[in-house]
């Protein structure tokens, strides 16, 4: 078997490979209550981490706060639901 980068066994970093960028990304703050421990911070993150657009989620437990890096601007409305659907409630942005 031979390297899974070229046909001939080598590395390409050539002018032909292309690279992906995200134009545009929006980081957004949210005040969420209810929040107490890991588990808390492992619901939110897979909850609102699986939304379409969603490029990172970031849970503060301690602060109250997630913040959420989206491509564009964010769906407050789905990630609202997102939280709602993990147990917890947002309360606004922070």
């Amino acid at each position: 078997m031979g390297s899974c980068c070229t046909p001939d066994n080598s590395c390409s970093t050539s002018a032909g490979t292309t690279a992906v960028a995200i134009a545009e990304s929006t980081v957004t703050v949210y005040a969420v209550s209810g929040m107490t421990c890991g588990h808390c911070k492992s619901a939110i993150t897979g909850s609102v981490g699986a939304l379409d657009g969603v490029i990172s989620v970031d849970v503060d437990v301690a602060g109250g706060l997630v913040t959420v890096t989206t491509g564009g601007e964010p769906d407050d409305a789905a990630i609202t639901a997102a939280v709602d659907d993990a147990g917890y409630e947002l309360t606004g942005r922070a």
